[in-house]
């Protein structure tokens, strides 16, 4: 054992024994990016930090690093054991899958091991293997098959005339966890399947169980109203619920699985089963005739790897589309027969490697905690944390929303933090690692007074939120003043947020209607800002004089006024006064507006600050009436609709601008006014919720193109 980590583990007797691994677990993450050879001691250590965490991840399904922080350990073990081969020991983790299994369940034997797959991180591995497969097998012309790398709880299971026999985890590869009463609830696997008819008398198949996002989010957040913690990510959801003694309790949380391999077949003697097929795209295609769920339409048959990376590189683009997680995509030698030939080590297949996406989740260090100041004066603290790379991005602040919220993930300053990032969504806090505290954290003190204008927080009754209520905090004028010139506001290009900072500083700026009556003279002595662009300026603010109502009332900030909401004010009104002099009921009169919309907007012109900002608008120029419209009739008239996604073809501002143009009406929420719900990408509550409503039909973006003229 090495010097540094003999006084370690002297020095830290007296801590548990998590952290003392987790501090070697830094130091070797360190020694990844180093070139500094291990020695024959140090590997010793290195196979304890990984054995720990294969502990953490397979047996108590609550790991404390990231996968990819872990595959670069185990890599760099490869690494060194390839080199000194005379080093490997029978208990390396190289040596196995997986470590040892909970006591709970019988164990059973696999009828064939359940090996890991290599896996890779650059097109480059995937150059590198497709040559040592050319070069094993002897041909120039390899057909691939490839298809997601579900991120969840492998299984392993045996049918045996016609009927499911056994259900059992992967455990060690060898030996796993018998599981099979659990294994019969998840619904998308057939207890009986007709085999027979391929003269099949007993096979062995291997497959995934997932729970998937949608489940996830449901079911993490009764964990958090039971005060219960959140599980940190959908597979260790999955596989802790295959180890539930109540069986009736796995069926309620509505597992999933694919199955994607057949590792072994006993056919009936003396027939050629027409199932002993040549490939295993032909395999995952029986399967899915058999009644099981396998990967048919996600997977992918191609000749040469420049057609493999192409591939690969494109499904990583739409991942977040899928409605289960996947880490990556599995590349195999699709012809069976060129597997047996290529054959496997102690660890792994050599016809099959593993593409790893760009990793979702890092372990960080919470350094401080900073407030930002919204335009509404919603004060958010916001993490800044060391700078870690998360999905190909570098990482150094996080949002954490609002005191409950870091009550509920239990943060506190110098917290080993587990963070992640999906698509192109704002990274998020999974955990805080209470186990790896050594005593000198502390505690986030959340502020009584604004950090901006220093007056008093308020909090509203039944809100998450402090709020600033000072309408003249620097911070808030600011905000508001970014927000009313923004695009789907009042648009007025070139003042974006950065010269509105600068005029804000230099005095050239105070408020709203400061917009109007800027000093343009100052601005042509300002560095960077020419004629041509105080022209463009001058005329941009101009021609915003003129913007539709729903426009400037959306411009306004009203908390819970969004695009649509105005838009609806917009057309029940003649002027903005007419607006200014409605009470609650007379707004919820209006389709589409609740009990705190009203409120909000009654509480907003109440204010004599607002009031005389909008009177100083109108003098200024400003049309606060609405425009004479005659009613629009088309292709959609009579119906009302609701976006909810990611649109691919377009903006869902533009798709609104359709449903508008050919007489449909625009809702803001899903109730039983709405007629159809557009689905794009990553769609949100708002499905949930229409679902339960069978009048809204729910339909696709391409389904919405289909019902405009051509």
């Amino acid at each position: 054992m090495k010097q540094e980590t003999v006084l370690l583990l002297a020095c830290m007797k007296n801590l548990p024994d998590v952290q003392i691994m987790q501090t070697e677990t830094i130091h070797w993450l360190k020694r990844t990016s180093e070139s500094t050879p291990i020695t024959f001691s140090e590997l010793d250590v290195l196979r304890q930090v990984l054995r720990f965490h294969e502990m953490r991840y397979y047996v108590q399904h609550d790991p404390l690093i990231s996968d990819a922080e872990y595959d670069q350990l185990f890599n760099l073990l490869l690494q060194t054991e390839t080199v000194h081969p005379e080093w490997i020991t029978s208990d390396s983790p190289s040596q196995r899958v997986g470590p040892g299994l909970v006591k709970d369940f019988p164990k059973v034997h696999h009828l064939v091991p359940m090996l890991s797959l290599q896996n890779s991180y650059s097109v480059d591995d995937l150059r590198d293997w497709d040559k040592r497969v050319r070069s094993l097998s002897a041909s120039e012309d390899i057909e691939y098959c490839i298809e997601p790398k579900f991120d969840g709880a492998s299984i392993s299971l045996i049918y045996k005339d016609d009927l499911l026999e056994r259900g059992a985890t992967r455990g060690d590869g060898s030996v796993g966890d018998d599981i099979t009463a659990n294994i019969k609830r998840i619904k998308t696997l057939p207890l009986q399947a007709a085999f027979s008819k391929h003269q099949i008398e007993q096979i062995e198949i291997r497959g995934e169980v997932l729970m998937s996002k949608t489940v996830f989010e449901r079911y993490n957040q009764s964990l958090t109203e039971a005060g219960l913690a959140p599980l940190a990510n959908p597979r260790n959801a999955a596989a802790g619920t295959l180890r539930i003694k109540d069986a009736a309790e796995v069926s309620r949380r509505n597992l999933e699985a694919f199955v994607y391999h057949v590792s072994y077949v006993q056919a009936t003697p003396g027939t050629e089963s027409d199932n002993l097929l040549h490939t295993h795209s032909g395999n995952v295609q029986l399967l899915w005739d058999l009644g099981f769920r396998s990967p048919v339409k996600e997977l992918k048959v191609v000749h040469g790897i420049e057609d493999v990376i192409q591939h690969v590189q494109d499904f990583e683009q739409h991942r977040d589309a899928l409605p289960y997680e996947i880490d990556g995509m599995v590349i195999k030698v699709n012809n069976l027969q060129m597997q047996d030939q290529l054959g496997m080590t102690s660890h792994h297949p050599r016809w099959a490697i593993a593409y790893k996406f760009k990793a979702r989740q890092a372990t960080s260090k919470l350094l401080d905690v900073t407030y930002q100041v919204g335009r509404t004066g919603a004060v958010t603290p916001v993490a800044k944390i060391q700078p870690v790379q998360v999905g190909g991005v570098t990482v150094s602040s996080i949002s954490i929303h609002n005191a409950d919220y870091i009550k509920e993930k239990d943060l506190k300053l110098g917290d080993t933090i587990l963070i992640e990032r999906s698509g192109d969504v704002i990274p998020q806090v999974v955990k805080s690692f209470a186990e790896l505290r050594t005593g000198d954290e502390k505690e986030i003190v959340f502020p009584t007074h604004c950090p901006e204008c220093g007056d008093a927080l308020y909090r509203p009754e039944e809100e998450a939120v402090w709020r600033c209520v000072n309408i003249n905090c620097n911070a808030q004028v600011v905000e508001r003043i970014i927000h009313f010139v923004g695009k789907d506001t009042m648009d007025i290009r070139h003042l974006g947020e950065s010269n509105i900072r600068k005029f804000y500083e230099l005095g050239l700026l105070h408020d709203i209607p400061g917009i109007y009556t800027l000093d343009y003279e100052a601005i042509r002595q300002m560095e960077g800002m020419g004629e041509k662009s105080v022209a463009k300026l001058q005329e941009a603010i101009e021609e915003s004089k003129t913007r539709p109502l729903y426009r400037f009332i959306y411009a306004l900030g009203i908390r819970y006024v969004g695009e649509t909401t105005a838009k609806t004010l917009a057309q029940q009104i003649r002027h903005i006064d007419d607006l200014a002099g409605m009470d609650e009921a007379q707004l919820m009169a209006f389709e589409d507006i609740g009990v705190k919309v009203a409120g909000s907007i009654v509480q907003f012109f109440r204010n004599q600050d607002n009031m005389q900002m909008i009177r100083r608008l109108e003098a200024l120029g400003i049309r606060l009436e609405q425009e004479e419209r005659l009613p629009v009739s088309g292709e959609l008239s009579g119906k009302t609709f609701l976006f909810t996604g990611t649109l691919s073809s377009m903006k869902r501002s533009e798709a609104e601008a359709l449903v508008e143009a050919q007489g449909g009406k625009l809702l803001g929420s899903v109730s039983n006014k709405l007629n159809y719900l557009i689905i794009g990408e990553d769609a949100g509550s708002k499905l949930e919720k229409a679902k339960k409503i069978p009048s809204i039909l729910i339909i696709t973006e391409n389904d919405f193109l289909k019902m405009l003229p051509s």
